[in-house]
């Protein structure tokens, strides 16, 4: 194979969260901040980046009391509106079987990643899972995938898996190579333009990478 550890992002590259997390800041803005007349584009930009790097932007003064409204609408809602992407069960099994180890690097918190992996049957796959409760610099910095990292053992190549430019540049500030997904909420030009080492259009073309 040449790779044998396989890191991936959660939140639009396993998980279908994109209405979710897109409705979780609607409500907020709509209810919490009534004067900021935002854009599609606007909540676009609110993907990829943490709750507080988002809030902070916005009114750094209510950073805490939007988070916190914006957790409890998520949570809330979270079941409802939340599913894996196509392909994503059987190829992670698939991967497990060849004997790749897996994680998930994400800048969510732990109990909502929980959330997502019970919720779609994904837990299995990752002995690793590195969340935003376990380190101070979040992607794009590399510090979430070298944690990863040193709880595996890698023995060959290394690839982020990824839907945003946090993801790909995290990836290239590690020193690993990257698959962008073409399923990114932001589109395919946008991935494409990141420049990462490959982009894929279906999770399981993931399968031809590893064995290449």
């Amino acid at each position: 194979m040449k790779y044998d550890t396989i890191l991936f992002d959660l939140d639009g590259t396993l998980l279908d969260t994109n209405t979710l997390i897109l409705q979780s800041f609607t409500y907020v803005f709509d209810h919490y901040l009534p004067d900021y007349q935002y854009t599609q584009a606007d909540l676009l930009a609110c993907i990829g980046p943490t709750l507080k790097q988002t809030f902070s932007r916005l009114a750094p003064e209510r950073e805490a009391e939007l988070t916190a409204a914006y957790r409890q609408w998520n949570i809330a809602n979270h079941d409802r509106l939340v599913h894996a992407f196509p392909q994503v069960q059987e190829t992670l099994a698939q991967l497990q079987q060849m004997g790749c180890q897996l994680a998930v690097v994400t800048s969510k918190r732990r109990d909502v990643v929980e959330m997502g992996l019970t919720l779609c049957d994904l837990k299995q796959y990752f002995p690793v899972v590195v969340t935003y409760d376990d380190v101070e610099n979040h992607k794009p910095e590399p510090d979430a995938l070298h944690l990863a990292l040193a709880q595996l053992t890698p023995s060959g190549n290394v690839l982020m898996v990824g839907d945003n430019s946090h993801d790909i540049h995290g990836a290239q500030n590690a020193g690993v190579d990257s698959v962008g997904v073409a399923w990114s909420i932001k589109g395919k030009a946008f991935m494409e333009d990141l420049h990462p080492t490959y982009l894929i259009d279906t999770m399981s073309e993931l399968l031809t990478i590893i064995n290449h």
